[in-house]
């Protein structure tokens, strides 16, 4: 499915119409009353259809998640800074439509039911978890060993281990060394990871050598994407094969993220493709959503598929090398995927970096947290 430039314009202009009274999101105080999530944009049904194929739910039951998100990324802001030092993470409770939050305090128990959130006590702080992660980071990592997150309703950092490779003795003596950081809990997946390239709307294929990815979200000036998918300096041709502009700036790995200018005629816009599955969809912030909230991608080959966020920070074991500070999460991708949207409702998430599995027979797939890039380059994000 292919529209030619001019036909963008007229869609993005009447995407655009009427989107100007949107309320902000406003963090609210420390130990204040429980805050009113802001008020979303309806649902278009074809969202809603994908929601309920992808996820499994009802019209109803999908309308209702949405919402309650909203209100869950509303409510982790105040929560965090209630929590102060004893924060020990977050998550969504696709159970109870609430976000729970963690504390090391039982004396903040009460302080953070007020803000809207679940709690419950652990033993260890984000804080304390993040450094026994840190730790792992620095110690290189064999093939056999997928990725390792803070986890928070487990407390614990996850190490993900491929199961045919659980046995292998590098992977022991890593496992071994990993344990002795701090709290860690072994875990084993089916793959290992892989980047999604192949041989300014998000989810638009995009060319640099012989190499097709996926654009990511509009920022003044240009895209951004994935850093696997070229190199600083390299030109950037558009899907119909016309020069878009260069690579401005691109790290991988230890990051996966670039940052691609745009100019010769093209011109960017706050819209992420929907190809055809739902409506092309608006991009109106990048506020973060919890885990365990619904999140869908967008990319040139297999175009748009949901899911929901698994994990954040994650460092992932490439065979190019490990990135850092990843999220996680259950939506399939496949070559050519690499650079492309992830979105939750209207804020955009992350580019999409690499995974195992495929659309067909499942798997997993990570996105490079787009607040990262947008501070890296000093850029902005194009917003309706």
């Amino acid at each position: 499915m292919r529209r030619r430039t001019g036909v963008r314009v007229a869609l993005s202009s009447l995407l655009l119409a009427g989107t100007w009274a949107s309320a902000a999101l406003v963090p609210t105080a420390s130990a204040a009353p429980a805050p009113t999530a802001p008020t979303a944009p309806p649902a278009s049904a074809a969202m809603l259809t994908a929601l309920q194929d992808d996820l499994g739910l009802t019209e109803s039951q999908a309308r209702a998640r949405l919402a309650s998100e909203k209100t869950a990324t509303h409510v982790d802001r105040a929560a965090q800074r209630t929590a102060g030092s004893t924060y020990g993470g977050s998550w969504y409770d696709t159970a109870t439509g609430k976000l729970t939050v963690a504390t090391t305090s039982a004396r903040k128990t009460d302080a953070l039911r007020e803000t809207g959130a679940a709690v419950r006590v652990v033993r260890h702080s984000a804080k304390e978890l993040e450094a026994t992660k840190k730790q792992i980071d620095a110690l290189s990592a064999p093939s056999g060993v997928s990725s390792w997150h803070v986890a928070p309703r487990s407390n614990r950092v996850v190490l993900n281990v491929v199961a045919a490779q659980q046995d292998d003795n590098d992977v022991q003596r890593f496992v071994d060394r990993a344990r002795r950081a701090g709290p860690v809990q072994v875990e084993t997946v089916a793959g290992a990871p892989s980047t999604f390239a192949a041989g300014t709307v998000g989810g638009d294929p995009f060319y640099t050598g012989n190499v097709r990815c996926s654009i990511g979200f509009s920022v003044h000036g240009g895209f951004v994407t994935a850093g696997h998918c070229g190199q600083a300096g390299a030109g950037v041709r558009g899907w119909d094969n016309s020069n878009i502009g260069s690579f401005q700036g691109s790290s991988f790995p230890d990051n996966d993220y670039a940052y691609v200018s745009v100019g010769n005629g093209w011109w960017t816009v706050p819209v992420v493709l929907g190809w055809g599955t739902v409506s092309d969809q608006l991009v109106r912030g990048s506020a973060e959503a919890p885990v365990g909230a619904s999140i869908c991608r967008s990319g040139s080959t297999t175009h748009w598929h949901c899911g929901t966020v698994l994990a954040k920070n994650e460092t992932v074991n490439y065979s190019q090398g490990a990135v850092h500070q990843m999220t996680k999460t259950s939506v399939c991708a496949e070559p050519g995927d690499s650079g492309g949207s992830f979105i939750s409702g209207d804020q955009a998430q992350g580019v999409t970096s690499g995974g195992w599995g495929n659309c067909g027979s499942g798997g997993e797939t990570w996105h490079q947290p787009i607040n990262e890039i947008l501070s890296r380059y000093g850029l902005t994000l194009h917003t309706a």
